[in-house]
């Protein structure tokens, strides 16, 4: 498949390795990813996991910053075939229609649910029990295009974003590798979204990590995994911020105040929820390291802890 001429465009960690089943099987000629961006205090220059991968193996890159005003050097790469993965920007029509295989994208979700920006998060966060890759044509809709092919994934009940977002990484690269020669022979069916049946995924904002233990016990369980290790929840202690990377549930039917901390056990400190406990297990005080909440009880005094309360500001 050296002779079909791939432009990849993918942004984030979970798009590496998609691109690099590419590199290994097909004759990518050009990759197109998010601007530079500026991080730290000293306002350093940081490349996107996909430019780096690009230049590592001597593939031109662009980098539109805005890819509805700036094709035209992805239109003179004429390609056979555009894939995208997590790329951050809507393709305009003109892109969609060059090449002569389409444009195809891998998404992290079993479409029409979870369209959009942060699928693997919002699974988690809404306690879906499986998800998986949809491979898919492009169309002017955001996830919206007819779908190719679909891979299931188990989510299991102690699974975190980190480890759902590398297995999901993983089977992109499998299903892409697995649907491209097909594509390419013709050889599919695809079919049509059923619209009555979307769901959306929006981007994580500040404001969705702040943990809410007014809600139920199970809701706060998955928020908190549904964002480990990556931005991490979060509650307010003692006027500090406290990140939750780890916790499980008690079902005590404590009478408190939701936020009250109410029971100490022998792996934490159970905080009281709408309808029982969620017990904290690892933890991040603003300021420290990450640590287990076995350390934090020792470090802080057990008997300080009881009847403090983890609130929203």
């Amino acid at each position: 498949m050296k002779n079909i001429k791939v432009v990849f465009m993918g942004t984030p960690e979970f798009s590496v390795p998609v691109l690099e089943g590419l590199i290994e099987n097909y004759n990518v000629i050009g990759v197109v990813t998010q601007p530079d961006k500026e991080v730290g205090r000293h306002k350093e220059i940081e490349f996107s996991p996909i430019k780096k991968v690009a230049l590592a193996n001597n593939i031109q890159v662009l980098q539109p910053v805005k890819i509805k005003e700036e094709y035209e050097e992805i239109v003179k790469l004429n390609p056979d075939i555009i894939v995208t993965c997590a790329y951050g920007q809507i393709i305009p029509k003109i892109l969609l229609d060059l090449p002569k295989y389409k444009c195809i994208n891998v998404h992290a979700s079993l479409l029409p649910a979870l369209r959009g920006g942060a699928p693997i998060h919002r699974a988690i966060i809404n306690g879906h029990s499986k998800t998986g890759i949809t491979i898919m044509y492009m169309d002017a809709k955001m996830d919206s295009g007819d779908i190719i092919r679909q891979k299931e994934v188990e989510i299991d009940s102690d699974m975190n974003v980190g480890v759902l977002h590398d297995k999901l990484s993983l089977l992109g690269r499998e299903l892409l590798l697995e649907t491209l020669p097909d594509i390419i022979s013709g050889n599919i069916s695809p079919v049509k979204q059923d619209e009555s049946q979307v769901t959306f995924a929006k981007i994580i904002k500040r404001e969705d990590e702040l943990l809410d233990f007014n809600e139920n016990t199970i809701d706060v369980y998955n928020k908190i995994r549904g964002l480990n290790p990556f931005p991490g929840a979060y509650t307010i202690l003692d006027g500090k911020i406290v990140k939750i990377y780890k916790a499980r549930i008690e079902k005590n039917l404590t009478r408190a105040l939701p936020g009250e901390i109410v029971n100490l056990y022998k792996d934490g400190f159970a905080v009281k929820t709408f309808d029982g406990e969620i017990v904290i297990q690892e933890l991040k005080i603003e300021g420290k390291k990450k640590m287990d909440s076995v350390s934090f009880m020792n470090g802080i005094g057990k008997e300080n802890l009881l009847g403090k309360r983890m609130t929203k500001e």
